[in-house]
């Protein structure tokens, strides 16, 4: 019978993020659904089981992430779902718990024995910084700017990294388009009074009565004022 194409229905691949007690599930969750995936957080067998995909997100120790695994029955439904070649993503520790054994602040634990070896500490003189660090802003730089407080000597290094394309006008107000952290210092605005440090892809707008007015994609807004108070 002669006629027009039928169309395919398209439908979003079910992802689960498995719910049982350990890591950034929302983190994970986001960027799923970013990418089109209909996503779903649960410890329940059977969806976790039957899924498009497993994600094993895992934060913190070894031990204490294979325990959450075992006490919800998750080392079963990741060794049912990969001896059916069924895709599972393990994050951070999440991967780690796939190999054989793991040895943690001197504790060794078994895995999930997916892989064969040994997760342990490395034995070099240099590793990867997995965590915060102290840094020390070189004298001069623009990129660093500290707030101190004069009473009590408190103070607080924000970085200003941000770029802003800049529109002026002629009765003297200002357009800025930031991409980045910039430290704001607000008398009048949709900010409270202080100095701002916001981070994101924004756009700052200085009135001619230098009212400033923030919109757009702020991912972060911090208080410098409190951070030193």
């Amino acid at each position: 019978m002669d006629g027009p194409p039928r169309l395919a229905r398209v439908t979003q691949p079910l992802v689960c993020v498995f719910d049982y007690g350990f890591g950034n599930v929302r983190s994970a969750m986001r960027a799923l659904e970013h990418v089109g995936a209909r996503v779903e957080l649960t410890r329940d067998r059977a969806i976790a089981e039957s899924a498009a995909g497993l994600v094993v997100p895992g934060v913190g120790a070894f031990e204490a992430v294979m325990r959450g695994l075992v006490e919800a029955r998750g080392d079963q439904i990741i060794g049912r779902r990969l001896a059916g070649s069924r895709p599972v993503l393990g994050i951070c520790v999440g991967m780690q718990v796939m190999f054989e054994r793991g040895v943690e602040h001197g504790i060794e634990s078994r895995g999930l024995s997916q892989w064969p070896g040994t997760v342990e500490l490395l034995q070099t003189d240099v590793v990867p910084n997995m965590g915060w660090a102290h840094v020390e802003a070189p004298a001069g730089t623009r990129l660093v700017v500290r707030v101190t407080n004069k009473e009590t000597g408190a103070y607080y290094d924000a970085d200003s990294s941000g770029v802003a394309l800049i529109d002026e006008y002629a009765d003297g107000a200002q357009s800025w388009h930031i991409l980045g952290p910039v430290l704001l210092g607000v008398g009048e605005g949709n900010l409270p009074r202080g100095m701002w440090l916001v981070d994101g892809a924004y756009k700052l707008h200085w009135s001619a009565d230098r009212v400033k007015t923030v919109t757009g994609a702020v991912l972060s807004k911090t208080d410098v004022c409190a951070q030193i108070d």
